[in-house]
């Protein structure tokens, strides 16, 4: 089965609640494929409809040749799946884990041990400890192990590092690129905006819609106007008078500084109508700086374009 994926005019509602509005999306066989976006943005109903879990209210999804609805059993056979939450037998030690999803597909840990060895080697020490007392980290790379036991084409991951330490983090996505060269189509979801730059490319969804797809860096370039960083003494009410000023597009929380994005080319003559509104409302400590855009500052910007169109609309 070639894991190239088409998805056309896939929209999903739940009685008066809509999760997916008419996506269309290609991915490539052999890519790694980032779905980002907040918590209810239709990443997990989108995943679901991918491996037949959940019919699409309107729409189709192909993966290769096969028709998620029609073909659902040769789909699951072919696909990895790992949901967002720990969904193993908490109670099943490590081995028995693995040794069980095995047989559901005819296969055997011994049989299959070569296409988990990178991932399994970490948590083969402790095979014979229960999967509830595994640490987050260990958990993952046992659910991500499980997944890949069959040998599918397709690999399926909601939000795998949520929850997970920095350097498990790190780890996990390491096992993701080593998978990827093995000839594997890799689709994973994340609310960390971060993981973006790791993808082939990326969408960035919200309230069940894409807002862009693209490669992360020319996502990045795509960003209008100039990005400054602002901090100042009193940063509790430093948003609300950033907003009142002119020329000025977005106004978002980041970090410690909030960013602040210009109308007008000249930085420098920006810069100091920034200082100048500050001082006059009583800032001290003042700094303003520009800063290259990242990721989440194009998402914040996008969501902020899709508000003001649906303000249009009504």
């Amino acid at each position: 089965m070639s894991a190239d994926i088409n998805i056309t005019n896939v929209s999903k509602s739940y009685n008066e609640v809509v999760a997916l509005k008419n996506i269309n999306l290609t991915i490539d066989n052999g890519e790694l494929f980032g779905l980002i976006g907040p918590d209810g943005a239709g990443k997990t109903t989108l995943f679901r409809i991918l491996t037949s879990l959940v019919l699409p209210t309107d729409g189709e999804v192909h993966i290769g040749e096969l028709d998620v609805v029609k073909d659902y059993k040769k789909v699951r056979r072919n696909t990895g799946y790992m949901p967002g939450r720990f969904s193993l037998y908490s109670d099943l030690t490590v081995e028995e884990n693995l040794n069980f999803y095995a047989s559901i597909f005819n296969t055997s840990l011994k049989e299959n041990y070569d296409l988990i060895k990178d991932i399994y080697i970490q948590i083969e020490p402790y095979k014979k400890r229960r999967a509830g007392d595994l640490s987050g980290g260990m958990k993952q790379k046992l659910a991500l192990s499980c997944a890949l036991i069959h040998s599918p084409q397709l690999i399926i991951l909601d939000e795998p590092t949520t929850g997970v330490d920095a350097v498990s983090r790190m780890e996990f996505w390491e096992l993701l690129k080593k998978m990827q060269k093995r000839g594997m189509t890799i689709l994973v979801s994340t609310p960390y905006m971060d993981e973006a730059a790791l993808c082939d490319r990326v969408a960035l969804m919200q309230n069940g819609k894409l807002l862009a797809v693209d490669k992360p860096q020319n996502i990045v370039n795509s960003y209008k106007g100039s990005l400054f960083a602002v901090s100042a003494n009193n940063m509790h009410s430093l948003l609300s008078d950033l907003e009142k000023l002119d020329n000025t597009k977005q106004v978002f929380r980041f970090g410690e500084t909030i960013h602040i994005t210009s109308n007008i080319e000249s930085d420098n003559q920006y810069i100091e109508e920034v200082n100048k509104h500050l001082v006059s409302c009583g800032y001290n400590n003042i700094s303003i700086k520009k800063t290259n855009p990242v990721i989440e500052d194009c998402f914040l910007a996008l969501m902020d374009i899709e508000t003001e169109d649906k303000d249009k609309a009504e």
